[in-house]
């Protein structure tokens, strides 16, 4: 190919990929802060705005400037492709670091998973899932997450009581119901994800929920939680980057008030 050819078809390419960019760029709204989310999702987001989620969205809206809108819908299946990635919404709140469906932008919390326990119960200072105590206890865990890796590997597989993973919490609710067991006593403990059940058991007289900061082995049980928006749009990532350094004191106060367990960005200890 001769030089000139090269040259236009380098022309060429370029025409059609930076309207594409632009296309793409041009998706997210400058007039409004619109937000992806499960209306169901408590005590992480709801369509009545009561989720820490939807307080931190409050939150960045406000630093913005800007009014707060959201685009529902039941995160499970579809939930990306449907919303951030058809540019009906730019941001989705809460998304686990290095998760390749969005782009991450620095994390703003991290959290772990722990054992919720009646505080009466005689696993109430179990904090391990190697914890010869928990032996031939019935103990609830939701099915694909890391800790019934754990569980099965410390040889409690047989007592593991499964929920499902994805399920439309419009209509299900796996972690209520399993925390209404743990309360009865048809259930020993469970193991849930810090930031669902630990606000769930804030203010339960009856329940506690303990992080499980000792676990040596893999899969991790802590994650670093990021807001996630488009691949390409590196402009409004470095924003909100901005935005979550500039107050990470106001982040760290609504999710204490709301009872979700802050860890130091190793999963190793309590965040001061």
């Amino acid at each position: 190919m001769s030089f000139y050819r090269k040259l236009v078809a380098v022309l060429v390419t370029c025409a059609v990929a930076v309207p594409a960019a632009a296309q793409v760029a041009d998706l997210r709204s400058h007039t409004e802060l619109r937000v992806c989310a499960d209306p169901a999702a408590v005590p992480m987001s709801s369509a009545d705005g009561s989720g820490f989620e939807n307080k931190l969205a409050e939150l960045l809206a406000a630093k913005l400037e800007l009014p707060l809108a959201y685009t529902w819908f039941p995160q499970g299946p579809g939930f990306i492709r449907k919303t951030l990635r058809a540019g009906l919404c730019d941001v989705v709140m809460g998304y686990a670091q290095g998760d390749e469906m969005v782009q991450n932008t620095n994390h703003y919390y991290t959290s772990a998973y722990g054992i919720v326990t009646r505080k009466d119960s005689p696993l109430a200072q179990v904090d391990t899932l190697t914890d010869p105590a928990l032996q031939d206890k019935p103990i609830g865990v939701v099915a694909g997450t890391p800790p019934a890796t754990h569980l099965a590997r410390a040889g409690l597989a047989k007592n593991m009581r499964g929920a499902d993973l994805v399920v439309d919490r419009r209509i299900e609710d796996p972690i209520g119901d399993m925390l209404a067991q743990v309360k009865s006593g048809d259930l020993a403990a469970a193991v849930l994800w810090g930031p669902i059940a630990g606000p769930l058991v804030k203010h339960d007289p009856d329940l506690q929920f303990v992080p499980l900061l000792k676990e040596q082995t893999n899969p991790r049980l802590f994650f670093r939680i990021t807001m996630g928006v488009r691949a390409e749009e590196q402009d409004w990532k470095r924003q909100l980057n901005s935005l979550i350094r500039r107050n990470q004191a106001e982040i760290d106060a609504i999710l204490r008030e709301a009872g979700v367990p802050l860890l130091d960005d190793y999963g190793k200890a309590l965040k001061e």
